[in-house]
């Protein structure tokens, strides 16, 4: 017998008209789709068991689905992590309480619906200087596929930007004389500018004078085709390098982006700079790395700790 195909509910049309009222409001379009797919859990367990109005929505149904969401399984069979629960959760409260601003319900029976806690993670894989070089030195940088990956590499090591934001780099952003390059409309649709370093510049003008295929398209990076690169295509690029270095780590983009902001402060730049590199809204998402800078809390360890060092004890004769 065939599943029956679920027909739109009053719910789905609320969920339209809220994502409408988001774009309106110039979230981006990620955000939207993003928060549009977890609406789209709730909607759908509701109407399954015959939620399908919000006024139907009531506190107790909220916390009904709390626990399946807690039970819920991904693909591979795995219990869905905290903090992809909170990811599926949160935009609820947001949801609901704009049907309550817009009168489409009297009370928002998501107002005490509360999140798992999260805490912080450390990432799993930050790289040494030396794992970054080995890595960076991957690419076949005589053919022109391996002079644009050498400069790809040498732009995520550097700056630490968003896989996303080097895609969409344009050549109107990048001086390469100068070394910088402005990042436009990045996470929360923000602009900043940052250095690009002169080693990054310097791969990235022979790219651009050598190897860049002449196209129309005004993106830094293209694609064979002359096209701008999707972003899982970068992850699969970058992961394919780290995987031929056989440094025993794992990663693609974002490794480099935590293994800049580590190396940086290690080298002591303060978090604030750290934090206008990564285009962090909040320093408190920057101040992680302060965990990942383990080799100065060494020395310190080191010099002050009565038993951190080896001592060589005499033998007596």
């Amino acid at each position: 017998m065939k599943k029956a195909v679920r027909t739109d509910t009053a719910l789905d049309a609320l969920l339209t008209k809220y994502c409408q009222n988001l774009e309106v409001r110039n979230y981006s379009a990620f955000t939207i789709r993003v928060q549009r797919i977890h609406m789209s859990y709730f909607n759908a367990w509701a109407a399954e068991r015959g939620i399908t109005e919000p006024v139907e929505v009531t506190r107790t149904s909220m916390e009904q689905d709390r626990h399946h969401v807690f039970h819920c399984v991904k693909k591979n069979g795995e219990p869905l992590g905290f903090t992809s629960q909170k990811n599926r959760l949160a935009p609820l409260r947001t949801w609901f309480r704009w049907m309550a601003r817009e009168h489409y319900i009297l009370h928002n029976p998501a107002s005490e619906l509360e999140l798992p806690r999260t805490g912080y993670r450390l990432p799993k894989a930050v790289l040494t200087a030396e794992e970054a070089e080995s890595i960076l030195s991957q690419p076949n940088i005589g053919d022109a596929i391996g002079l644009r990956d050498r400069a790809i590499l040498e732009t995520f090591y550097s700056t630490g930007m968003r896989r996303s934001e080097l895609a969409h780099l344009k050549l109107c952003d990048v001086d390469t004389e100068r070394a910088t390059a402005t990042i436009r409309q990045g996470k929360g649709k923000k602009d900043r500018h940052i250095p690009l370093g002169d080693r990054a510049a310097l791969w990235m003008k022979k790219y651009l004078t050598e190897a860049r295929p002449r196209s129309t398209d005004q993106t830094v990076f293209l694609s064979n085709a002359g096209e701008e690169m999707a972003v899982d295509y970068l992850t699969e690029l970058v992961r394919e390098y780290v995987n031929q270095a056989n440094i025993g780590k794992k990663g693609a983009c974002h490794m480099f982006r935590h293994t800049m902001a580590t190396l940086m402060l290690e080298g002591g730049a303060d978090t604030r700079h750290i934090q206008v590199m990564l285009g962090h809204a909040d320093l408190k998402t920057t101040q992680i790395y302060t965990h990942l800078a383990i080799r100065q809390l060494q020395a310190i360890h080191r010099s002050t700790h009565p038993g951190a060092r080896v001592r060589t004890e005499r033998t007596r004769e």
